[in-house]
């Protein structure tokens, strides 16, 4: 079983061009950072048509982290000219088998693809923002609710919130986050409870031990 993550930019053809430029910088930048830090291949994830992309996940555990990485390192950012847009994407993780795994993976066929394409093909008329799609009927009944909740969330994320919990994510704490964006811890902690930081961290952790109990077998 491996995990497929097909994504889009949100509204991408209102980005100024230095901000489009930006945007598909971080996001080759995480790409290299996931590669690097939880072993799997820089090759996995590409992006097309300047505006969308896909990638492979070998182990579906760390799917809805990742997810969550991209999420968060676009959110923080905002365009500087008097526009103020904010990029945000459509995220839709499909789950399962693969029959064909090519190096292009736009030459790669199977379960997890086809599960993951649909869903974002179904986004873009439900305003939903990050569905997951397994072949466990009862897996994706709970995990349709509580992304619905984690959109409620994330829509009312300033990038200052968005910017604390991409750090959270990667394990960094309150006084070292301050350091970093340069405010008091006391500051981190307040944008840490606005961002709902607690709720979003039991979500991963129910998301990891579901996965893992579905498809150990697999």
């Amino acid at each position: 079983m491996i995990a497929v993550i097909t994504a889009d930019l949100i509204d991408s053809s209102s980005y100024p061009p230095e901000f489009l430029e930006l945007v598909l910088e971080t996001l080759q930048k995480e790409f290299d950072n996931f590669a690097e830090n939880f072993s799997e291949e820089k090759s996995n994830f590409k992006i097309y048509r300047g505006d969308s992309f896909q990638g492979i996940i070998t182990n579906p555990e760390n799917a809805l982290l990742f997810s969550l990485f991209l999420k968060t390192a676009l959110n923080k950012l905002e365009s500087k000219d008097s526009s103020a847009i904010k990029a945000d994407l459509r995220i839709a993780i499909g789950i399962g088998g693969y029959d064909l795994k090519r190096d292009e993976i736009s030459e790669s066929n199977g379960e997890a693809f086809q599960l993951s394409g649909r869903t974002l093909d179904d986004m873009k008329s439900n305003g939903r923002k990050l569905m997951l799609k397994t072949p466990n009927i009862d897996l994706n009944r709970e995990f349709y609710t509580s992304l619905a909740l984690f959109d409620f969330i994330a829509d009312r994320w300033s990038t200052a919130s968005a910017e604390v919990i991409y750090y959270l994510l990667q394990g960094y704490k309150e006084k070292e986050i301050a350091k970093i964006v340069g405010i008091s811890q006391s500051a981190i902690n307040q944008r840490k409870k606005i961002a709902a930081w607690d709720p979003i961290s039991a979500l991963l952790k129910r998301y990891e031990e579901k996965i893992s109990a579905t498809f150990k077998e697999n």
